[in-house]
């Protein structure tokens, strides 16, 4: 299979510039030891396979680099409290769906689905399919990295938690240029998580805090029990509550009227 090698190195420099669009300036994260990363590719024989490794042939290393985006753009320096990662394990699967974390205790493990690779390339668009796994990628590695929300369960019994651990996977994503122009839903509510909540987070890091996504994320470390409302407080003062910023944000984007 053919790749145009200038398409896809410039789309690289390209994305690598996006990365850094309103984020400070970070210094450290470039010996930061991200963990041991593992590739593995379990389905050598599909086109997903093929059409990954054509675009990336070194993916401990593109892996390690996104890592270190997620985390300058969670964490104000490698002094903060991190959440620690020994060993990411990461694999291609011939399988459904898109891509999932799990594992702990500092041993996360992403599976990748070379058939959502394959229907990415539908067009035979190397640059697509080059700008899909690096967005699926920076969403995974966030829920390595990420704090998490003390006091009120966990991801899986309460709502607060789930919608606050998958709006600031997307929130890492859409700070790091990884949706396209379409990429924001319309409506909805901050407690879908996922790209409703992610959008929300960068519109609060872009109009009321250039350093609200940190301090977001640190939230869940100096308020317990944590809250969205709470949070908001804490992170932009008493004056704000969580309510009324969406409904601003909503206004904001032309989504709903005054």
């Amino acid at each position: 299979m053919k790749t145009n090698r200038l398409i896809t190195l410039g789309l690289v420099a390209l994305l690598a510039a996006c990365s850094q669009k309103n984020l400070p300036a970070q210094s450290g994260w470039e010996s930061y030891d991200v963990g041991n990363i593992v590739f593995e590719d379990k389905a050598p024989e599909t086109a997903g396979s093929a059409i990954y490794n054509s675009i990336i042939p070194d993916p401990e290393s593109y892996i390690a680099e996104q890592a270190r985006v997620v985390l300058s753009t969670l964490y104000f320096s490698p002094q903060d409290s991190i959440t620690p990662v020994h060993r990411i394990y990461y694999t291609l699967e011939d399988s459904e769906g898109i891509s999932a974390k799990g594992g702990g205790g500092g041993n996360v493990n992403i599976f990748y689905s070379t058939r959502h690779i394959e229907n990415s390339f539908q067009d035979s668009d190397t640059a697509k399919v080059l700008f899909e796994t690096r967005g699926v990628l920076l969403h995974e590695l966030t829920h390595a990295y990420q704090l998490e929300p003390q006091g009120i369960g966990s991801y899986g019994t309460n709502r607060v938690f789930w919608a606050f651990i998958e709006g600031m996977a997307d929130a890492v994503r859409v700070a790091n240029g990884g949706f396209g122009p379409d990429g924001r839903p319309r409506g909805g509510n901050y407690m879908d998580g996922y790209r409703t909540a992610g959008y929300f987070f960068v519109w609060l890091r872009d109009n009321k805090d250039p350093d609200f996504i940190r301090k977001f994320n640190l939230s869940t470390l100096e308020v317990v029990p944590w809250s969205f409302d709470g949070a908001i407080k804490h992170v932009l003062g008493e004056e704000y509550d969580i309510d009324s910023l969406w409904h601003e944000y909503q206004v904001a984007v032309g989504d709903i009227e005054v």
